[in-house]
């Protein structure tokens, strides 16, 4: 029995399976995963899992009676070794193999490990899988003191909630700001002074010389400018490595991870990647690039599964990101690495505003902080092209969605 097989069950995988069966793929479809859980979300895995506002069935995406009725065969708990591009099948841990017409790679990315001394010791965390958050969380429970390395997405997240559970939070971070890669000076600034206020020492521009033990496993933590800090639980999110070993053993091209096409193609033109694990040109960043977002995954999933049954709907999506911090939410559309200059909306000190960003007068990014309906219009500006001015930006009378309109009359 060939068909389509998948490799991974999170949201690139999933949406991949589906996508090509709503579409009228009519042939066998397999999605094989290496945890025994059915498909689940991530996001909340740093956040409302960790506050216990969410339980690990909640976690679950679509039960199992969803995919019978969709024929999508889910073999769970179950790990690929290896893919034979010439025998055009998938070899499984326990020695078995699954043949395929066409193969999805979903595999995710892996959390980046410090290499100093003491980064084995008992106590020292990362957050990728469920298993790993139902660990982080019984480990939260007995924890006093946590120090979270890196000031990231998920460094930040699990710093918010540890704080919210009353624990005393470190957080350390190399860059000299929070986020810096992501977002704006000013929403660094910002959620700066929130974890501050919520009793959070950040610590920006120091780096983990080594891990301290004790018998029991962690103590401590050393800093690279000779500080010393107390610890009886290490958070590491120092951001993720494309999965990309089976692609590349399999002589597919990978570079920062494996490079696919608009449609999720890899060069083996049966054999598709989607999600964490791929690079792919990007016209909103104007280069190749890797992404980590669940929208990444999905849009990209989608576009693949449609083209393996027989649809082109190539892959353009703006890219959007979000993270839940105490009562902050803040949503990113676009990529704002290459901007020159800023415009804010709204009130930073009320703490619902936005920061769009422009670069040669051209809208590209806009970060905002409880500001939905900002990142509602900067989802269809960003994809249409069409930039307001700064001005109009700041203007908290200016109407964006006029400019939409307008460009749709133009096009009419």
């Amino acid at each position: 029995m060939s068909g389509l097989v998948v490799i991974g069950a999170s949201y690139a995988g999933i949406e991949a399976a589906l996508s090509a069966r709503e579409a009228g793929y009519a042939e066998p479809v397999t999605v094989v995963a290496d945890e025994a859980w059915l498909p689940y979300q991530r996001p909340p895995l740093s956040k409302d899992f960790l506050l216990d506002l969410v339980s690990e069935q909640n976690l679950i995406l679509r039960d199992g009676a969803f995919f019978e009725s969709r024929r999508i065969d889910l073999v769970l708990g179950q790990r690929v070794i290896a893919i034979d591009r010439q025998a055009r099948r998938v070899e499984l841990a326990g020695g078995s193999r699954l043949s395929f017409d066409k193969l999805v790679i979903a595999t995710g990315s892996h959390a980046r490990r410090l290499s100093v001394a003491g980064a084995e010791l008992d106590g020292v965390c990362t957050l990728r899988s469920v298993a790993d958050a139902i660990d982080l969380k019984a480990r939260l429970g007995d924890a006093s003191e946590i120090v979270v390395i890196g000031g990231g997405f998920i460094g930040l997240e699990v710093a918010s909630s540890a704080a919210r559970l009353g624990k005393k939070v470190t957080v350390i971070e190399a860059a000299p700001r929070l986020l810096e890669r992501a977002i704006s000076a000013v929403v660094s600034k910002f959620l700066l002074d929130a974890h501050r206020a919520a009793g959070v020492d950040v610590r920006l521009g120091e780096t983990v010389a080594s891990m301290i033990g004790n018998a029991g496993g962690i103590a401590g933590v050393s800093l690279s400018g000779g500080a010393r800090l107390r610890a009886d639980l290490v958070v590491v999110g120092v951001g993720g490595i494309a999965a990309d070993e089976l692609a590349d053993a399999a002589g597919l091209r990978c570079s920062n991870g494996i490079v696919v096409d608009e449609l999720g193609r890899t060069e083996a033109g049966d054999i598709y990647a989607v999600g964490d694990c791929t690079n792919h040109f990007n016209r909103f960043a104007g280069s190749w690039i890797r992404l980590e977002s669940v929208q990444n995954a999905q849009d990209q999933g989608r576009a693949a599964g449609l083209a393996i049954a027989g649809h082109r709907e190539p892959y353009d999506s703006v890219p959007r990101f979000w993270s839940d911090q105490y009562d902050i939410k803040l949503q990113i559309t676009g990529l704002s690495a290459r901007h020159d200059h800023i415009a804010i909306r709204g009130s930073v000190e009320q703490g619902r505003f936005s920061v769009f960003h422009y670069k040669g007068g051209k809208l590209i990014a806009v970060d905002g902080v409880n500001r939905p309906g900002d990142q509602m219009a900067a989802r269809r500006l960003i994809a249409m092209g069409v930039s307001p001015s700064p001005q109009q930006a700041e203007d908290p009378c200016f109407d964006l969605k006029s400019l939409l309109r307008a460009a749709q009359r133009a096009d009419a």
